[in-house]
């Protein structure tokens, strides 16, 4: 019998590749080249702190939870001598919108503007509580033109689940790198996090070594029971931390949401890499 997802993860599964494009794309590096914010990591972090204002690594370490402080603190303050926080969110919606613009010329624009009509009244529905990246981003002014606002409306309810699931992480204690050993041995590969979230060796080891302590990893390094257990507790609670989101609507306006935005992110979800970083599972 297939598990039953819940209509949150759903959901989830359509809308974060949208917002996930701009890390892939080329438009969006470019644009952030175009300001001032060349390499890969100045833009990454300068544009997804941006809405936080001019501030310094340890705010971002914890927003961002699973990133090692030292490699958030090669970037941060730095980019914002490169360009100022108000430089780095134009050139994220700039990007954005262009990737959008290739990526969903086949997609009938009707299903952009009711995704976007109905992803936009989530957001203004959403107590941000609690949620410092998501409040950042629902504070911005809202874009012109609908796909930079269908990238915005995703970006903010990511960013609101996203907050939600560190809440659960920090609530389980669990740290950042515990956090990532653990999804590496359900269904990445250690090579495709690690020298994306910046930890040693060293600490990667002693993260596998705690869970190991609680019994969540046996001696091999393998998930044990336990550990599936707890994860799929802690996915929950994520899952239940988000539903609020949803409450609003009747089954049948979740449905058509569905319906409006797969094609649009199945086209986006193309242009991700298979086994990617961002923690989308490799199927949806």
């Amino acid at each position: 019998m297939a598990e039953l997802v819940h209509p949150a993860r759903a959901l989830w599964w359509l809308f974060e590749p949208v917002h996930a494009l701009t890390y892939f794309s080329p438009e969006g590096r470019a644009a952030y080249e175009a300001a001032g914010l060349r390499g890969y990591w100045r833009g990454y972090f300068g544009g997804r702190s941006a809405p936080l204002g001019a501030v310094d690594a340890a705010p971002v370490v914890a927003a961002f939870f699973n990133f090692a402080p030292s490699m958030v603190g090669r970037a941060l303050p730095d980019v914002w001598d490169r360009a100022a926080p108000e430089a780095a969110l134009a050139a994220r919606v700039e990007g954005a919108t262009a990737a959008l613009t290739r990526v969903l010329e086949s997609v009938k624009p009707d299903l952009i503007d009711r995704s976007v009509e109905l992803l936009e009244r989530a957001v203004d529905g959403l107590d941000c509580s609690g949620r410092v990246l998501a409040a950042a981003n629902a504070a911005l002014p809202r874009p012109d033109g609908p796909l930079a606002r269908l990238w915005q409306a995703t970006t903010v309810l990511r960013e609101h689940r996203g907050d939600g699931h560190v809440a659960a992480l920090v609530a389980e204690d669990l740290d950042g790198c515990e956090a990532l050993v653990l999804r590496c041995a359900l269904d990445v590969r250690r090579e495709v996090l690690q020298p994306h979230r910046g930890w040693t060796d060293t600490e990667w080891d002693a993260a596998s070594a705690r869970l190991a302590e609680r019994g969540w990893l046996g001696a091999d390094g393998a998930i044990t029971t336990e550990g599936r257990s707890r994860h799929r507790a802690l996915e929950a609670v994520t899952d239940l931390a988000a539903a609020r989101v949803w409450a609003g609507f009747h089954r049948a306006e979740l449905d058509e949401l569905a319906a409006a935005l797969r094609p649009i992110s199945t086209a986006c979800r193309a242009e991700l890499p298979q086994v990617n970083p961002i923690g989308l599972p490799t199927a949806s």
